[in-house]
């Protein structure tokens, strides 16, 4: 049938109503920059980098079970110079941080970074003076991917979340989604949320529909 359309099309005797409903089912109009991030989030190539044992989920997310390359990111990159996707699968130590930022500096642009794990999102279990209290304290991270080690469908995920960044299409954080922005300090130990937590909070209750405004986050 489309066949047989595209034939009367060609030979115009398709009606004026019969043309444009075949050009507004074959037709599609975009802009420059929507185009480019489509492409862009669909050929990444993450750099030849793994910091711990996390590395191991990273190699596995490669293989045949898992198999990123459906998502256009199968060819890991030996050199920075040629990747513009870092993960980081690991805790970042004192020492290693100048080299991890030195690696993501010579990367391409537009480039983008996944913290993978607990450890190189905040640490993780090694909350000492060796290990950085999570990488975005020297360089930007754009997807936090949570757990210790996060599972190849974790990491998977949280590409997939890139991708949809990459396009102009985040999927927003709990905070951001419920405008909930400073209730963060609570988890600090300090000596309680501030009035700005409080009404945060009781925004992001009843955006939540918990009904009450202060009643599940009183505490510190």
């Amino acid at each position: 049938m489309r066949q047989l359309r595209a034939r009367d099309m060609l030979r115009g005797d398709l009606d004026e109503d019969e043309l444009s409903a075949y050009v507004e089912d074959r037709v599609l109009t975009t802009t420059l920059e929507k185009a480019l991030n489509w492409a862009r989030s669909n050929s990444m190539f993450p750099c030849t980098f793994g910091l711990a044992c996390c590395a191991i989920e990273m190699m596995a997310m490669v293989g045949a079970r898992y198999d990123i390359a459906r998502f256009g990111a199968e060819a890991f990159r030996a050199s920075p110079r040629q990747a513009d996707m870092l993960i980081l699968s690991g805790r970042v130590s004192i020492k290693m941080a100048p080299v991890v930022r030195r690696i993501y500096d010579q990367m391409l642009e537009p480039r983008w970074v996944l913290a993978m794990g607990a450890c190189s999102s905040s640490g993780g279990m090694f909350s000492n003076y060796a290990v950085v209290q999570g990488a975005d304290k020297f360089m930007p991270v754009d997807i936090h991917i949570p757990g210790c080690p996060p599972r190849p469908e974790a990491l998977l995920h949280g590409f997939n979340k890139l991708q949809r960044l990459v396009q102009g299409d985040p999927e927003l954080g709990w905070r951001q989604r419920y405008n909930a922005i400073g209730t963060e300090e609570w988890a600090r130990g300090e000596e309680g949320p501030s009035e700005e937590a409080l009404e945060a909070a009781a925004r992001a209750s009843a955006l939540a529909g918990d009904g009450d405004g202060d009643g599940a986050h009183g505490g510190t």
